[in-house]
């Protein structure tokens, strides 16, 4: 399988001599449903010609373009879709490396990825950013490569294992898959004109590339306009029709996601389906997909049925995971249509609805067929710097977990961070618990568990103590993760504090991933070597873990919809209310480290 790409000005000659049949092309599609995305029309009858990876012709007959040589797919009037982009995602909640991305996605159709390995980046810094690239660069697939921009996400909040600032950001520019800088997730840095962060953007202008948004806030006034103003063009936080509006508005384009746990297509894509705005200005992405979805639910594919369902026109679903991505990051010359010129990236489907992905097209060549990948794809290899990350610096034993209560006191109210299903902001909440031998008590009555973060980048030992509630444990249980978002240290959720010492200690032997511990035994691991976030297994088989690890978590009660990503997220201290940090508990909507205690 090659991974030749070829730019247009190379071939441009053989694809008219092609066109012009003065040349033989190396693929033919014969008598397809051409899904049109500039024009907006399905066009029967179409046939595809491919010269060198990209297409040299699309129309009525293509015979001109046959030789001995050229391989024919017959269309028999199915649809013929453009590669599927998905605009913004991380490779690392996948728990998989770029690679095994790549195999469990090209069978949903999904050719184009713009990823944003801002996990990676906050264990390894600069040089783990450069693993991911690289690997990146050997895909049959396009992966254009966001560089992360806020490693720490909020300074003063959080302590990431490396940091990254305006000098890394400007060399990484100069690096061939480079698309833009990745999420702009410090919003506040950006209105209250942080310079570091204004430098971050102004190397990304320099370099005429693409600066990602991320505005967590409901708070559309003031603060917003100075966000936009500052330079981020896109934006895939907004949970509200109002939010799609306000950004489109403004000139930037909406991403609305459809991942493994949030859902934001159904509430927004009412800006067009009823408030009739420009369906041009708005773009499907996944953000975060686990291996279990990818493997057993889709992709990309996913998401456009699930616009379609919400009332979209499916041409408009496609043009929202095609053409609109591919021309707000600018390479609508390579990507994100079937015209003359571009990739020979192709989907072939028997229906526009249901979607099936029947075969699929990366550069000229077919990767995948009904469902299984076809395509070469050899292990991908990380060195050893990229593993043994997990530093807990001493063993964790039960007292670890301890909450000493205010002197005094027979009960204590706590701030308590309130899980939101099927979101990633968090409620600000508080419960009134009791108190035994100057220790907070937990009461699992009021759906309450301890959740603790423990600092595992330079072996402080550090644990912080808080309370969650949502994830509705009934059972003496504890679920570990060194995937946290951002800083990804260690979080810990539990219902006993020696389930909870259980599952730290494990993830130390380990050298990272999730596990869950029920009445003092493991009932499920999945291993994250590299960087603590990712597997070096195949994509199948962190799936089966993966799944095991769900299924455990609803073993020890737990019911909410994804409960792995809603806990992967509760130390993501840019989007509110409240989450946890290794310096305490931090109330985003304010910016600022709380007491535990109100």
């Amino acid at each position: 399988m090659t991974t030749n790409r070829q730019p247009w000005h190379a071939v441009a000659t053989n694809l008219v001599n092609v066109a012009m049949g003065r040349q033989h092309a190396d693929l033919v599609i014969q008598n397809g449903r051409w899904v049109n995305v500039h024009s907006g029309e399905i066009i029967p009858q179409t046939d595809v010609a491919v010269k060198d990876g990209r297409i040299a012709y699309v129309g009525p007959d293509a015979s001109h373009t046959i030789g001995e040589r050229t391989k024919i797919i017959a269309g028999n009037g199915r649809y013929l879709i453009p590669g599927l982009c998905d605009a913004h995602m991380h490779v690392e909640s996948g728990m998989v490396t770029v690679t095994e991305f790549a195999r469990a996605v090209i069978p949903h159709g999904t050719t184009s990825m713009f990823i944003d390995p801002h996990e990676i980046a906050n264990v390894l810094g600069l040089p783990g950013v450069k693993l991911m690239h690289d690997e990146a660069q050997t895909l049959p697939v396009n992966v254009y490569v966001q560089m992360p921009s806020c490693v720490p996400s909020a300074p003063g909040l959080e302590t990431p294992g490396a940091s990254i600032g305006p000098a890394e950001v400007a060399e990484a520019m100069q690096w061939p898959g480079i698309i833009g800088l990745g999420e702009m997730m410090n919003f506040p840095g950006v209105f209250l004109s942080d310079e570091k962060m204004h430098a971050e953007m102004a190397e990304t202008m320099k370099a005429g590339k693409v600066i990602g948004g991320h505005y967590a806030s409901l708070d559309l006034g003031r603060p917003f306009h100075g966000y936009v103003a500052g330079g981020p063009a896109d934006d895939h936080e907004g949970t509200r029709p109002e939010d799609a509006i306000a950004r489109v508005r403004q000139g930037m384009k909406a991403m609305l996601r459809l991942g493994s746990a949030w859902y934001d297509v159904a509430s927004q894509v009412k800006a067009i389906t009823e408030q009739g705005l420009d369906s041009r200005n708005f773009i499907l992405c996944t953000d975060d997909s686990h291996s279990g979805t990818l493997v057993h639910d889709g992709h990309m594919n996913r998401v456009v049925r699930h616009a379609i369902a919400q009332g979209l026109k499916p041409i408009t679903a496609i043009q929202m995971a095609t053409l609109n991505t591919a021309q707000h990051f600018g390479v609508e010359k390579d990507v994100g249509s079937i015209t003359p010129g571009r990739y020979a990236d192709i989907v072939i489907s028997s229906d526009l609805v249901t979607l099936p992905i029947e075969l699929v097209l990366a550069n000229g060549e077919i990767v995948a067929e009904n469902g299984r990948l076809t395509a070469d794809l050899p292990a991908y290899s990380y060195p050893d710097f990229a593993k043994g990350t997990v530093k807990l610096g001493q063993e964790l034993t039960a007292e670890s977990f301890n909450i000493h209560a205010p002197a005094g006191k027979k009960t204590a109210k706590v701030r308590t961070i309130g899980v939101v299903e099927n979101q990633a902001p968090t409620r600000a909440e508080t419960r009134v618990l009791p108190v035994e031998n100057g220790l907070v008590q937990l009461d699992t009555r009021l759906d309450v568990a301890q959740i603790a973060l423990v600092e595992r980048h330079q072996a402080t030992g550090g644990v912080v103590n808080g309370f969650v509630t949502g994830f509705g444990f009934t059972s003496r249980c504890a679920i570990a993760t060194t995937v946290a978002h951002d800083s990804h240290h260690m979080i810990v959720v539990g219902t006993s504090k020696t389930n909870m010492a259980l599952a730290a200690n494990r993830l130390g032997e380990v050298g990272g991933g999730v596990v869950v511990f029920k009445d003092d035994k493991e009932i499920a691991l999945v291993e994250l070597p590299i960087a603590g976030l990712m597997s070096d297994e195949r994509a199948e088989i962190v799936a089966g873990k993966a799944a095991r690890m769900v299924a455990a978590m609803a073993e020890c009660g737990c019911t909410l919809n994804n409960a792995y990503m809603q806990l992967s997220l509760l130390a993501l201290v840019v989007i509110p209310e409240l989450r946890i940090s290794d310096l305490g508990l931090v109330d985003v909507t304010k910016f600022e480290v709380v007491p535990l205690f109100c």
